[in-house]
């Protein structure tokens, strides 16, 4: 595990985790399983919390050998070859940590920061009530740390979405087709949420 980073002073906004949750998630038959970690998720999203100014992300799994290959993936990067070849994306693989579920990281964050943060879920159906964009943007500026929930497979099971204090809206297309990969979800939303805009 890295040691943690907080931007909270620099931006004067909430300081921002991600967390990506591999279990308890669905399958396309809505049963809970355990989904794979992989390489292109924990590359693409890391480099995607570096550029919006995420403090830490999070890659929470109970399942041992899908922790050993995001420890594997981090030492190269780190100590390997990786370190040496792009500076970049270790730097970006700075940001990762593992975790068995979110029960030891909400513990984890409350004796680091002092208290729970603000956590935001994310989910790509549609129909329950999502903060709208004033009431997102009044967390930003209020809140002392929020943390994002990114779900893997067909979406964190609802003892998770229940367990969060909002839900961001979902990211939609024009059409009926919503199968984002969770990397390009995130993508989308960080630069929703933390993204910086024309004047």
């Amino acid at each position: 595990m890295t040691g943690e980073k907080d931007a909270t002073e620099i931006t004067g906004r909430a300081g921002v985790d991600l967390a990506l949750v591999h279990y308890p998630v669905y399958n396309k038959h809505r049963e809970v399983v355990g989904s794979a970690v992989t390489n292109l998720d924990i590359h693409d999203i890391a480099r995607a919390c570096r550029t919006f100014g995420v403090d830490n992300f999070y890659v929470v799994t109970p399942f041992h050998d899908q922790q050993e290959l995001v420890r594997k993936i981090i030492r190269h990067w780190q100590h390997g070859h990786g370190a040496t070849a792009n500076s970049d994306r270790r730097d970006a693989l700075t940001t990762v940590s593992i975790w068995d579920d979110l029960i030891h990281l909400y513990s984890h964050l409350v004796g680091n920061w002092g208290e729970r943060p603000f956590v935001m879920a994310t989910c790509a159906r549609s129909g329950r009530g999502c903060l709208s964009p004033s009431e997102i943007e009044d967390r930003l500026a209020r809140e002392k740390r929020i943390l994002l929930l990114f779900g893997t497979a067909w979406g964190m099971a609802d003892e998770i979405i229940d367990g969060a204090d909002a839900l961001l809206p979902p990211v939609q297309g024009r059409g009926s087709y919503n199968h984002l990969s969770v990397r390009s979800a995130a993508s989308i939303i960080l630069d929703r949420l933390l993204g910086l805009r024309n004047a």
